[in-house]
């Protein structure tokens, strides 16, 4: 691989540059309809042509004056990594902005190939792009493609292959004269090999700190450079050469736009968006779009659930019956069927039917655009509660695993409004939560059908204003200051493709989220057999642990068999429901007899106040084992990663004891 060139693939944030890696690579990156998707530079082997080369998919930013980690780590990137080519890759639909971009890439490098994507959603919105134009104007090829149907990559790649052996004169931005000669005098005191000579003076001269740390991380800085560096702030006269360089390829990036776009007409997705993002009539849209999910979730999970619940139990038999035709151990049979088996039927039966409905469905609104629009929409309300927007779309990423939520903070540039967001992700449901949450209303609300649905949109409410009640409070004490500006984009509405929506939705999703679940739950269940089976005084262990916590569970309207539940679920928020049967029956005729969940839950004095506790402290309680990793490794602080689990406990437990005291009160 070190033989091979490297190629570079960057753009804006949502143009489809995953998806052009995933098809020139064959490599599966996660790509999504929303603005900050890729937080890492992914490489690949791209084999299309005559000679392979490896290709490096750049984090997408709008400027290489970085605002953003993202935008720092592209800049350091496209500038230090040694690449040899740059795909810059355009949305068709909205070029202009694009090419501010490509200019100042091609001021890196001249081996740049512009690669306009989405060339049938402009020509579906009457955009047309004059392409042999744009490579005149811009002195380097244009391609035009579509990535999703793998169209013109061809085309692209011997584009790629040429200016890799012939390197093409692109045309550069002037910033005057006075600019010019003190960029040529310091750019002649450079040997860079990474970049060009001119780019690294100019990104000097107009002090960005980001870039000069960057320069001094590499070495590229020594007493030699320092004094020209000096020398040539000198001859400078203009102030502000920021904003000066900024509107200078502005103005380039909009002439060159104007002579290459034909619109033929405006796009009707405008009027969408005013509906869907407006205050009144876009809320209404959200909570009414939730709960059309949530519905769909809830009625169609309970049959395949019960069959699964039936099939596993006459399956069960069959190899108990197998088990004891081959003289296995009674105390190693019970390990087997009483722990491992049924536990991961349990988890299966459960967690399988509504996973496999709600993630589909998450991931068209994931694939059509929406998400972004819903950050849109509650942007007022984090403004108001000093934080940032971007959290919003942390939040959305925070309903499939809260994990990648808070990987996924890495979109939002303040690292006080990060922490923010790091800090309350796990108040959000994720995938883990949804099936206890789902079973609870099932069990427990009369009715069902609509009224389950709204109850479940109200807990998704419930969560959302207790995130935004917590960043406010967060913002006044721990974490005081100012909420920053930022940039987001509203990504085009793009019809989803029912095959990657399934495929993605099935194998990067539910199964993995149920491998996972079952991965921890076979040994967990094991473990939990000894547990049960291991007696003092007459009494199992697990048993002691749930009278131990019993007292805290009663004050909290539940028992110390949930709260045991809880706390042995620490490793993956699917076992809790599992290990709260599990020690309801644990040496128990109810794991013999065959009863149901909810027989069960009856015969341990459940009701409607014990269901609402434990749904209000599955939101609210401290996040999985894989959450707490990833918060850590995302923090490198300690005292961070233990407010993050002591937070969302202790509010979980003041809520359970408030709503159990007004209860008994009433």
């Amino acid at each position: 691989m070190n033989e091979m060139p490297l190629v570079a693939l960057a753009g804006n944030p949502n143009v489809g540059k995953s998806t052009v890696f995933n098809a020139l690579t064959g490599l599966h990156q996660h790509t999504g309809n929303w603005p900050g998707k890729t937080v890492e530079a992914a490489r690949g082997i791209c084999k299309w042509g005559k000679r392979p080369f490896l290709l490096m998919d750049v984090p997408g930013a709008y400027s290489l004056r970085a605002q953003s980690g993202e935008e720092e780590a592209a800049l350091e990137a496209l500038a230090f990594s040694g690449m040899e080519a740059v795909i810059v890759v355009c949305d068709a639909s909205c070029l202009e902005r694009n090419l501010h971009l490509a200019y100042q890439i091609m001021e890196i490098t001249p081996r740049v190939v512009v690669c306009v994507n989405l060339m049938d959603e402009a020509e579906k919105r009457g955009i047309r792009v004059d392409l042999s134009a744009l490579s005149r104007r811009m002195g380097v090829p244009a391609v035009g493609i579509c990535a999703r149907k793998k169209q013109g990559l061809s085309r692209l790649i011997g584009e790629v292959e040429r200016v890799l052996l012939e390197s093409p004169r692109p045309h550069r931005v002037a910033f005057g004269e006075t600019i010019e000669n003190a960029a040529r005098e310091l750019a002649a005191s450079f040997s860079l090999s990474s970049m060009e000579n001119r780019f690294a003076a100019l990104r000097l001269l107009e002090k960005d700190p980001c870039f000069r740390r960057l320069m001094e991380k590499h070495g590229c800085l020594g007493e030699r450079e320092e004094e020209a560096i000096l020398r040539a702030g000198e001859m400078l006269v203009p102030e502000g050469l920021a904003a000066l360089f900024a509107e200078k390829i502005y103005e380039e990036a909009e002439k060159t736009a104007a002579a290459v776009l034909v619109k033929e007409k405006e796009a009707a997705a405008r009027r969408w968006d005013e509906a869907l993002t407006h205050p009144l009539f876009g809320g209404l849209s959200l909570l009414l779009l939730l709960s059309l999910v949530f519905f769909i979730t809830l009625k169609g999970a309970n049959a395949p659930s019960a069959w699964l619940e039936r099939g596993f139990e006459r399956l069960g038999l069959i190899f108990r019956e197998g088990l004891e035709k081959g003289n296995i151990p009674p105390f190693l049979r019970g390990i087997l069927m009483e722990g491992i088996y049924a536990t991961l039927a349990r988890v299966i039966a459960v967690m399988l039917p509504p996973m496999a409905i709600f993630f589909p469905l998450f991931t068209m609104l994931e694939d059509l655009g929406y998400l972004p629009r819903i950050a849109f929409l509650l942007d007022r309300c984090f403004e108001k509660c000093h934080a940032c927007g971007k959290q919003a779309l942390t939040m959305c990423m925070g309903f499939g695993c809260n994990a990648v939520g808070v990987m996924g903070c890495r979109i939002i540039d303040s690292p006080r409004e990060r922490m923010i967001a790091m800090l309350t992700n796990s108040l959000m449901p994720c995938n883990g939560r949804f099936p206890l949450l789902i079973a609870m209303i099932t069990l427990f609300c009369p009715g069902g059908g609509w009224l389950s649905a709204l109850m479940l949109t109200g807990l998704v409410l419930l969560a959302a204003g207790i995130t935004l009640l917590l960043s406010r409070l967060l913002s006044m004490t721990l974490l005081r200051g100012l909420p920053s500006s930022y940039t987001l984009e509203l990504p085009p509405y793009r019809m989803p493709e029912p095959g990657k929506v399934i495929l993605r939705s099935v194998l990067d999703r539910t199964l993995y989220v149920l491998g996972r679940a079952a991965a921890v739950a076979a040994p967990a269940g094991g473990i939990l057999y000894l547990l049960s089976s291991c007696r003092v005084e007459g009494t199992s262990l697990l048993l002691h642990l749930a009278r131990f916590l019993d007292p805290l569970g009663k004050r909290m309207g539940m028992d110390g068999a949930v709260l045991t539940g809880f706390l042995l679920g620490f490793p993956a928020n699917e076992l809790v429901l599992p290990l709260v049967i599990t020690v309801y029956t644990a040496g128990q005729a109810l794991g013999e007899s065959g009863a149901s969940m909810g027989e069960i839950f009856l015969l341990q004095g459940w009701n409607g106040l014990t269901a609402l506790n434990v749904m209000l402290f599955s939101l609210f309680h401290f996040p999985c084992a894989t959450t707490l990793l990833t918060f850590h490794r995302e923090a490198k602080n300690g005292k961070w990663t233990a407010v993050a689990f002591l937070l969302p406990t202790l509010l979980g437990v003041s809520l359970c004891m408030l709503t159990t005291f007004f209860a008994n009160f009433l």
